[in-house]
């Protein structure tokens, strides 16, 4: 680890931080180009890529990734149309360098929180992707890094930035149709088997792999899909790695249904029933799964189903299950009607009776809001403030350790737990009526039945029955030198 050069320029970050908004006006970057760097190229950082070039006033000065190929992949790209950023293998040497004024990471999960809180202490703003951390506390960390170090730090919650669901968000909680009675959540998205590797798979030459795992343990990867190879996105559905797609799109939903409840912190209780039906292979996330938090507004339920609505259907022409009409997405049910968001930006209120009430439409601005706020210094107005994404990650989290500290239960045995939960019942109801088109026998390969977990939002920390065994899945054994700090 270059430490003598990554701390000099962690102190001159620090000395950054402590300029007045007004004295901000006088570096580099603040009233003319934002030099920015992205860090992770093979995934969402490609879009980043794009976000920032469309920005006037931004230059992409410097890229990021531990595989070499998709380093020079996408630096020959980029060469194709003038830009020549400069490219670096190690985001520490990155980070050192006192060019660059503003970071976005694109990284794998277990890499979010510690990469940004090095950028913090770098003197660097970050955006950084969702969900913005791997587990719980070293989510709690990066916020407080941020606010250690004044920097401008974005989640990558771009839904917020739409202007039709910030209206539809304010015309909700004005009382338009009365009071929530739940946010719904989903994520209905085709994801295949990757198959079974058998045992530890030969690396890529070109990927530095005690830099790609990072936090995480150093072991050997034993996944090798067609598509994707031994590393890069099935780590989505490796613990060590990824939070399943309830951290991989969920976050999005949970995100929406969290601000129209209006709740700030996290739930009273989660819990959680789902299990990696339908195939057997190297992955370990579910890819059905429902999750109920308890919030005292409403409850807010959240729905994973990778499965295709029919079975043996080819990739190309699935099509997947829909909740009144939504795959992806959100429905907000009310007293006097529903919101439904069928996407990202746009949302159509219906009144009981079904008839349609009103439409919101907008687009997304998070990379450019980000870039205003990094010039204004005036964190209130970020649409995606780190505080916020870290709550809306750790609900991800929270519905992951409820199911990793539960235990296969036939039908019966979960029916009569949630059989009082009426919201619960009914979307567990409508899964194992997906499950039985896919001939999903749930008596011989059951359901993962999850603890009832109760949380104290203040602490961020379990209570009860369930509390040893979920505290310890609050955070993980980091690998030195990729520990994230105790800032909190």
């Amino acid at each position: 680890m270059k430490r003598r050069t990554f701390l000099k320029a962690t102190a001159l970050g620090l000395a950054g931080a402590a300029l007045s908004a007004r004295s901000w006006a006088q570096v580099a970057g603040a009233n003319g180009n934002i030099r920015v760097a992205v860090l992770g190229l093979n995934g969402r950082g490609k879009n980043h890529l794009t976000s920032l070039r469309a920005l006037p006033g931004v230059r992409i000065v410097a890229v990021c990734d531990p595989d070499t190929a998709v380093l020079a992949r996408i630096t020959a790209q980029l060469a194709k149309d003038g830009l020549t950023p400069r490219p670096y293998t190690d985001l520490r040497e990155l980070l050192a360098s006192p060019d660059i004024d503003a970071v976005t990471i694109a990284t794998p999960n277990h890499w979010h929180a510690l990469a940004g809180i090095w950028a913090c202490q770098a003197g660097k703003d970050a955006y950084i992707e969702k969900p913005v951390s791997h587990n719980i506390w070293e989510g709690r960390q990066l916020a407080a890094a941020a606010a250690k170090h004044h920097r401008i730090v974005q989640a990558g919650t771009q839904i917020r930035s739409g202007e039709g669901l910030q209206e539809a968000v304010a015309w909700v909680r004005a009382g338009n149709l009365g009071r929530i009675t739940a946010a719904r959540g989903f994520c209905y998205k085709r994801r295949d088997s990757i198959g079974r590797a058998g045992g530890p798979v030969a690396l890529p030459p070109t990927i530095d792999y005690d830099l790609w795992s990072g936090p995480a343990p150093l072991l050997p990867p034993h996944r090798n899909s067609p598509r994707n190879g031994p590393v890069h996105y099935d780590w989505h559905w490796i613990w060590a790695y990824g939070n399943g797609d309830v951290g991989n799109q969920g976050i999005h939903q949970m995100d929406v249904a969290r601000w129209f409840l209006g709740e700030p912190g996290l739930p009273r209780h989660t819990l959680s029933l789902g299990g990696r039906l339908g195939y057997e292979d190297d992955g370990q996330t579910p890819n059905t799964q429902v999750i109920i938090h308890d919030y005292a507004t409403a409850p807010l339920i959240f729905e994973v189903r990778g499965l295709p609505a029919k079975p043996d259907a080819a990739a190309a022409a699935a099509t997947m299950d829909k909740y009144r009409g939504v795959s992806i997405g959100n429905v907000i049910d009310c007293e006097g009607g529903s919101i439904v968001i069928a996407g990202y930006f746009e949302a159509k209120a219906y009144d009981r009776a079904g008839g349609l009430i009103r439409e919101f439409q907008g687009r997304d601005r998070h990379m450019a809001n980000f870039i205003d706020v990094i010039r204004s210094r005036r964190t209130a107005d970020l649409h995606g403030p780190i505080d916020e994404g870290h709550v809306s990650s750790a609900l991800c989290h929270l519905g992951n350790i409820s199911h990793q500290v539960g235990q296969a239960a036939v039908p019966g045995e979960w029916r009569e737990r949630i059989q009082g939960d009426a919201p619960l019942a009914e979307a567990c109801g409508r899964m194992t009526e997906h499950l039985a088109v896919h001939d999903v026998d749930l008596a011989r390969t059951p359901l993962t039945l999850g603890g009832t977990l109760a949380f104290d939002g203040a602490a961020e920390k379990f209570t009860g029955a369930t509390a040893a065994a979920a505290n310890a899945l609050l955070t993980r054994a980091y690998r030195a030198p990729f520990t994230v700090p105790q800032i909190a």
